[in-house]
């Protein structure tokens, strides 16, 4: 829809890996051209006054290369591609390949650094996110496989896990050792010294450490246009979701519904901290909690706690492995 749109500070103009419909001319404020870099952001550019964003997908109708967001309040006048490209087809034919031209070498070198980065990235990390499934998968088999209920929970062969890391799936013992001391701070299990070199393994939650091997993986092979991942500044609110939602009745359909206000006037309190209203924002735009809306008594949203508890649980994991890096 062509016009100008009001934008406040903070808000999102469009994401990385959005489809593309319209280009912006800046008529006020500041804009601020964004790359996911990890679990944050990086500024790439900031925009003002005059200046235009989005025009590269105009030529190609490929997604958005970059995110773009208010950094003050801010108007863009939004120019549909529907309507620009009426105008285009009247340029001369000369003009249309060079700028076509001129936006395909932007794109591959916009690639090209995308790849660099992610290369420097798995340099520095100790572990590689399939290497975290392959070797979690590794845990659960031979723990389904070989592993014997204890009054703890589930004992696992020590011999029997090292044998299957390094001569069935040729990895790395102490990249598994590392993920196991990861675990056993998350709860998941715990490896005791018994002297000798000798170790006594036992499983708590390997219903959970499979089905975070199942969502892992496919995560990682689901195109990026539709996938989100859980920020790490996010799970600190999920926690907070899960806190009070475990305070409430779901509905028949499983469905939690927390009075944000009453959250955000109590979390001191109960928590130790100060919670927002506004920390579910980003969680709203990704559809893990419901939109915001106002009732009697202040602002509230729904969501299943399950799926929620689920989410902490998984991105817990992914988090404190990315924090690992080579010494």
């Amino acid at each position: 829809m062509s016009g100008p749109k009001n934008l406040k500070k903070g808000d999102i103009l469009f994401r990385e890996g959005d489809a593309s419909e319209e280009m912006y001319v800046i008529k006020s404020g500041r804009i601020a051209i964004t790359k996911a870099k990890g679990t944050s952001e990086i500024i790439l550019a900031e925009l003002g006054a005059g200046d235009m964003l989005g025009e590269m997908a105009f030529f190609d109708n490929k997604p958005r290369s970059a995110g773009a967001k208010a950094m003050i309040d801010t108007v863009v006048i939004a120019l549909p591609f529907k309507a620009l490209n009426a105008q285009f087809k009247t340029f001369p034919e000369w003009l249309k390949a060079i700028v076509r031209t001129v936006n395909t070498h932007l794109r591959n070198a916009n690639m090209k650094i995308k790849n660099l980065e992610k290369a420097t990235d798995e340099d520095t990390q100790f572990f590689t996110p399939y290497l975290v499934t392959r070797l979690t998968a590794v845990l659960g088999l031979v723990a389904t496989r070989y592993g014997e209920k204890t009054p703890e929970g589930i004992g696992v062969p020590p011999n029997r896990l090292r044998n299957y890391c390094i001569q069935v799936f040729q990895q790395p013992t102490a990249k598994l050792s590392k993920l196991q001391e990861i675990l056993q701070g998350l709860g998941y299990m715990k490896v005791e010294d018994i002297g000798e070199g000798r170790q006594k393994i036992t499983m708590f939650k390997l219903d959970e450490l499979m089905a975070f091997v199942d969502y892992y993986n496919d995560w990682l092979f689901t195109a990026e246009d539709k996938k989100f991942s859980i920020e790490e500044k996010e799970l600190r609110t999920l926690g907070v979701l899960i806190f009070y939602g475990k305070k409430q009745t779901a509905d028949a359909k499983n469905k939690i519904k927390v009075n944000l206000t009453q959250m955000q006037n109590d979390s001191m309190k109960d928590l130790g901290f100060l919670f927002s209203v506004d920390d579910v924002n980003t969680l709203g735009e990704k559809g893990v909690v419901a939109e915001k809306s106002a009732g009697e008594g202040g602002l509230f949203t729904t969501y299943e706690l399950a799926e929620i508890e689920k989410l902490k649980e998984h991105w817990d994991l992914i988090h404190a492995t990315r924090k690992v890096t080579r010494d």
